[in-house]
């Protein structure tokens, strides 16, 4: 099985550039025409923060895009919720099975819902994580992969994604040991991390709108222009096996907006546990 992985697409209500000058909807299609050529895919998969502004023409954008890419293709495309997002606008376009279980080419592709309104952090809680343990309680044919927005891993030292990451990723791992989830993909911090819940390999992929950058002063950040996204390969005897993809864009790496101590101290803040 191979998945196209893409995050944080960002879209808002009125076509254009938004607040960093970028317009979400070229990043998008610039994205996917840069896909074209990948082969063997299976699935689309889009890890929330799909709009910006939780706005319905945003998400029918989205369904356009990458649903037409995924139809033209005869796979599915599947979608989350993310701390943007807004559900009833969601559901009313990308469908209301917010938490899903999806058989593809033999593995069993769940997708979850971190969506705190008004918080930038996730939480799966234990009404979704109870669900997560029955259907974990049969195993797929080839196995599992997991879905959703908000990471349960972060970088040491970072505090935005210590605070505004998963709030329960400990409840998580108890749920999940000892099934047949072999990987879980998630979005949300606009850049690339790799890491392990328990022995579960944890994949975060950089933004479709942005990509951050850590390069900085510590506790500040730095957003740079530049779609990305990821192949995710389960096919072979090394997988899982992820790459990432940049889309060609002459202002790749340049500044989108950056934040000081002071401001991402707000965010955190406000937006924080």
């Amino acid at each position: 099985m191979r998945i196209l992985h893409l995050s944080d697409t960002h879209l808002t209500a009125a076509p254009g550039p938004n607040a960093d000058g970028i317009d979400s909807r070229e990043s998008l299609r610039g994205m996917l025409a840069d896909c074209e050529r990948l082969t063997g895919l299976s699935a689309v998969l889009v890890t929330g923060d799909i709009a910006d502004d939780g706005s319905v023409s945003a998400y029918a954008d989205v369904r356009a895009l990458v649903g037409g890419f995924a139809q033209a293709r005869g796979i599915p495309a599947l979608y989350t919720t993310g701390n943007h997002d807004e559900r009833t606008a969601f559901a009313s376009v990308l469908g209301d099975d917010l938490v899903a279980a999806t058989d593809v080419d033999g593995f069993r592709l769940i997708t979850l819902d971190t969506l705190v309104p008004g918080k930038a952090y996730g939480r799966l809680g234990d009404d979704q994580l109870a669900w997560l343990r029955r259907e974990l309680s049969t195993p797929a044919a080839n196995g599992t992969v997991l879905a959703f927005h908000h990471p349960p891993i972060a970088l040491p030292g970072v505090e935005v994604q210590r605070e505004l990451g998963l709030l329960d990723p400990e409840a998580l791992a108890e749920a999940i040991r000892g099934s047949d989830v072999r990987l879980i993909l998630t979005g949300h911090f606009h850049l690339q991390l790799f890491g392990l819940l328990g022995s579960v390999p944890v994949w975060v992929t950089p933004g479709v709108i942005t990509r951050v950058d850590l390069t900085g002063v510590p506790g500040t950040e730095r957003a740079v222009r530049g779609a990305c996204a990821t192949l995710v390969d389960l096919s072979t005897p090394h997988s899982p096996l992820l790459h990432v993809l940049h889309a060609r864009d002459p202002r790749a790496g340049e500044t989108a907006h950056e934040l000081g101590a002071e401001a991402l101290s707000a965010v955190i803040a406000q937006l924080g546990r």
